[in-house]
């Protein structure tokens, strides 16, 4: 007996070691064992882990533990609760965190830490059913975003010199999205034992990542020629010219994004409503009111994993996708996003509703993407980081803004469908419009600072 369970955990061990190796060996492929970013990819899985699990006690509390008319407005209350004030201070964080360069592995553990606290608190909150539950998630919220405007700022620092930008963010989010499919099993198992246990399961998360980020690579505090960007769309360009009127601003050059970027961020902000909307429009819609003869549980579970694989695919084609050509493929993924919401409306079903989730996950992601590689070709590396800080803001808006529109919008799925269309469609019209209009370039990137 004590032979048979010593041989199966020595068969376990050997297992779980070899798996760890193979992970290992993925993230640091490419060089990035070298550069220092499969320690930002595992990090980062980590995060997308700990998040994972805060979500799921959150969902369990305001959306599944009530009937559907009360959890509408229990969400629209989290959102106004939650968004309101993060509105407000998300102007801040970027400029704030701009002004502490060499402390970013302290900034990502305290951000790590933060939750941590915060995800042990919360759990006495749920336990006791206090209403101090929202504005700790608003905390959570808070520190969660500036992680993420770290982590955009960061990547740059660690790539491999042989990958392009929009390839490493790729990975850095495949692994998150990973992960994040692994934490809603685990979180699962953990509600079972009682709604507190997910967020104590978090805060060992967030325990071990505010470890894990001080042994970052030293490069991530370092910030040598950056310069802090301003996002504005004025005329572009090219090094050694003079923009029309304004000579005497020598620096002009350096402090704009261009109107490629500005352009791109529209459009991905768009998708991103897109994918808000989709999100508790369908998740409220599928719970009253099952199409195709499904139950509601089983129409969420085939929702969330049309939306999680939609994504996982977007950042896998991101992998592939060339640093040239962003605006045709933010362009493409918008008609995409369009073309699925125009047939889910036209033949609403389970089939157009599950391929409109999985289109706009494949959209988003990937357009976020392209976006990147027009960061990477059209911004200085002198403001590249900063720019990266100011765009988190703006999708996590559009995410809100498009999950309120979905609250408000009567549960009919043609109706709202139809709507999402509409407003894609305009989306895609300005959008291509703005494009044509700019030309698409296909010049090189600019050429490394530091």
């Amino acid at each position: 007996m004590l032979r048979s369970a010593s041989a199966a955990g020595l068969r376990t061990g050997r297992v779980v070691h070899g798996t760890g190796r193979r992970i290992r060996k993925a993230t640091s492929a490419d060089g990035a064992g070298e550069s220092g970013l499969a320690k930002l990819i595992e990090l980062h899985a980590l995060n997308s882990f700990g998040d994972m699990l805060i979500t799921i006690a959150l969902a369990s509390t305001i959306f599944f533990s009530v009937p559907t008319t009360e959890a509408r407005g229990r969400v629209a209350l989290y959102l106004l609760v939650t968004m309101a004030p993060f509105a407000l201070l998300a102007p801040v964080i970027g400029p704030l965190l701009d002004r502490v360069p060499h402390g970013r592995r302290a900034a990502m553990a305290m951000a790590m830490l933060s939750r941590a606290v915060l995800a042990w608190t919360m759990a006495s909150s749920i336990t006791n059913g206090n209403l101090t539950l929202y504005p700790e998630a608003l905390g959570c919220l808070v520190a969660s975003k500036a992680y993420g405007v770290v982590r955009s700022v960061v990547v740059p620092r660690l790539k491999p010199a042989r990958v392009t930008l929009v390839k490493a963010n790729s990975r850095v989010t495949l692994a998150g999205l990973l992960a994040t499919g692994l934490a809603a099993g685990v979180g699962g198992l953990l509600h079972l034992i009682g709604p507190a246990w997910p967020l104590r399961g978090a805060f060992l998360v967030f325990v071990i990542g505010t470890l894990m980020a001080f042994h970052l690579p030293h490069q991530v505090d370092s910030a040598k020629g950056e310069q802090r960007a301003v996002l504005h769309a004025e005329p572009h360009t090219n090094p050694g010219e003079t923009p029309p009127a304004e000579a005497p601003r020598a620096k002009a050059s350096l402090r704009t994004v261009g109107p490629a970027v500005i352009l791109g961020l529209r459009a991905v902000a768009a998708l991103r409503g897109l994918s808000g909307f989709l999100t508790l429009f369908l998740a409220f819609l599928l719970r009253v009111d099952p199409v195709g003869g499904v139950s509601p549980t089983v129409g969420l579970a085939l929702l969330a994993v049309a939306a999680g694989g939609g994504n996982a695919l977007g950042s896998v084609f991101g992998s592939w996708l060339r640093s040239r050509g962003g605006e045709a493929t933010i362009t493409l993924m918008l008609m995409l996003a369009t073309a699925a919401a125009v047939a889910s409306a036209l033949w609403y079903g389970i089939v157009t509703v599950l391929v409109v989730a999985a289109v706009a996950g494949i959209a988003a992601s990937l357009a976020k993407l392209a976006l990147d590689s027009l960061i990477q070709r059209d911004v200085p590396e002198a403001v590249r980081t900063s720019t990266f800080a100011r765009s988190e803001t703006l999708m996590q808006l559009a995410w809100v803004f498009g999950g309120a529109l979905g609250i408000l919008l009567p549960l009919d799925g043609t109706l709202g469908l139809s709507v999402a269309a509409a407003l894609l469609g305009v989306a895609l019209l300005w959008t291509a419009v703005a494009f044509v209009r700019l030309g698409v370039r296909g010049g090189a990137p600019h050429p490394r600072v530091a």
